[in-house]
């Protein structure tokens, strides 16, 4: 029997065992192609997208549940931040230590166990689905604001959900499925038109800051803070969405050219950068607009319109469709490679480890996809992000923990990189994600538990048995049956 072989359900996956367990496994092997700049375009696009084009408006204007945080919105993206920011350090340990696909739901596994791999491989699944849906919804919004730049607009019972008076989303949908036929054409493909991608949103958004603050009115800023400091607390969980991406990012550590090198330098660039550009971005739109004249759902649009800027509106409208393509792009790889992940380690039927002679899961993506499509169609974009938080939030706190016990258990295991102030930095990230869960509604907790109560069932039919850590799978192959 292998050392990382167990009939306890709290077994690990053994650092040093990986490649073995990955090779009996028989699942395909995805392409390394990927190199520094490439995943750090990956991470800066799934940071920055429906943050700065619809979450910073819809949490500034406020909606029928939640008061409106006006300038403070500034201060929700910083609060968030810190928490992203003490969890970017611990993925950027892990990764350069484990370049391999999975993330945090590989690091809870060689850390924790994998009961806890299950949660959070299981949790990723659909946060990373619900992320792909909320932004397409975000993408639709911004359509709408450019159709009506033109005079034009599409019907509302097509253009949103059944609780927004429509009775489908379908260009949400769509563009879903439009993403899902990018990232199916390959790794190498889809580097390339991320790094592309990538380039064109931060031109935009470094043109929209330095032609918006030309038309900043001071007086916008008054009242700075509303609703008062429990709703920017509130809405700092909620623009937590805008804050991560290189967690998805780090799905594709496996695929990376040189990945213990690589991920963690690629991680803390793709946060820095989306930082800089969040904190200017919100004091812009912010000054430039009301903040109860801002459009929840195409903010900047609305601002150059609301200065008399409507072709700036148009176009601000155009390139960011095109460039919040990228951040779904990133969750949907990262949806993917988790879940291909938990397939090739047993703790899902192996059919959805297939690869196609590309090296790409074309049976997870393709499936992935399309239950992004459905989501983005019926549901109202803050409880999707909301939905979506509740899980990141989870991940980042067990990820977090890993990192500390993984330093005391395995203090010899190679690191690329070592986060500063061990236990510090990943204790502030544990505190902050608990925090930030504690303001979200009751409702998403409700959602996420039965969600993860349906893990538990298939864990405990399926996976236990299943696992190639468990010496009595059926999956094992003669070679090293105990």
């Amino acid at each position: 029997m292998r050392s990382g072989q167990s009939r306890s359900v709290w077994r690990r996956l053994p650092v040093d065992q990986i490649e073995d367990i990955e090779a009996e496994s028989g699942a395909g092997t995805l392409t390394k192609t990927l190199g520094l700049w490439q995943l750090t375009a990956i991470g800066v696009g799934g940071i920055i997208g429906v943050g700065i084009f619809s979450l910073a408006g819809l949490v500034a204007h406020g909606d029928a549940d939640n008061p409106g945080v006006g300038p403070a919105v500034l201060i929700a993206f910083l609060i968030a931040g810190v928490a992203s920011a003490a969890a970017a350090l611990s993925y950027a340990e892990f990764a350069g230590m484990i370049p391999r696909a999975g993330s945090a739901y590989t690091y809870g596994y060689v850390a924790l166990g994998e009961p806890v791999a299950w949660f959070i491989g299981w949790d990723l699944l659909l946060e990373y689905i619900a992320i792909v849906a909320v932004v397409a919804i975000g993408i639709s919004g911004y359509l709408d604001a450019f159709l009506a730049g033109f005079g034009a607009e599409l019907p509302q019972a097509v253009t949103a959900s059944a609780e927004d008076g429509g009775v489908v989303n379908l260009p949400a949908a769509l563009i879903c499925l439009l993403v899902t036929f990018i990232l199916s054409r390959g790794a190498k493909a889809f580097g390339r038109f991320e790094l592309i991608a990538v380039g064109i949103k931060i031109l935009l958004i470094l043109f929209i800051i330095g032609l918006g603050v030309f038309y900043v009115d001071t007086g916008n800023y008054d009242p700075f803070m509303p609703a008062g400091f429990g709703a920017v607390l509130t809405g700092a969980a909620t623009v937590f969405f805008a804050v991560f991406g290189y967690d998805a990012m780090s799905t594709a550590a496996e695929e990376a050219k040189d990945g213990q090198r690589h991920m963690p330098k690629a991680i803390l660039l793709s946060l820095a950068v989306a930082m800089t550009l969040y904190v200017a971005a919100t004091l812009v739109l912010t000054g430039m607009q009301k903040y109860t004249d801002i459009d929840p759902e195409a903010g900047f649009a609305s601002a150059f319109r609301g200065v008399g800027l409507p072709v700036v509106a148009g176009i601000i409208s155009v390139f960011a469709v095109v460039s919040i393509l990228t951040v779904m792009l990133t969750f949907l790889l990262g949806v993917t490679r988790v879940w291909f992940s938990m397939s090739r380690d047993g703790l899902l039927p192996p059919w959805f480890s297939r690869v196609d002679r590309h090296g790409t899961p074309q049976r997870v993506t393709w499936i992935a996809g399309v239950c992004s499509a459905l989501l983005a169609g019926v549901l109202p974009i803050r409880q999707v992000a909301d939905l979506t938080n509740i899980g990141i939030l989870s991940a980042f706190v067990v990820v977090c923990v890993a990192v500390i016990l993984f330093r005391y258990t395995r203090p010899d295991a190679a690191r690329s990189f070592r986060l500063p102030l061990m236990p510090v930095v990943p204790a502030i990230g544990v505190l902050a994600s608990l925090f930030l869960i504690a303001q979200l509604h009751w409702q998403t907790w409700l959602r996420f538990v039965v969600w993860l109560v349906i893990g538990l069932v298939i864990y405990f039919t399926y996976g236990r048995k299943h696992s190639l850590l468990n010496p009595d799978s059926p999956l094992h192959r003669g070679a090293i049956r105990p």
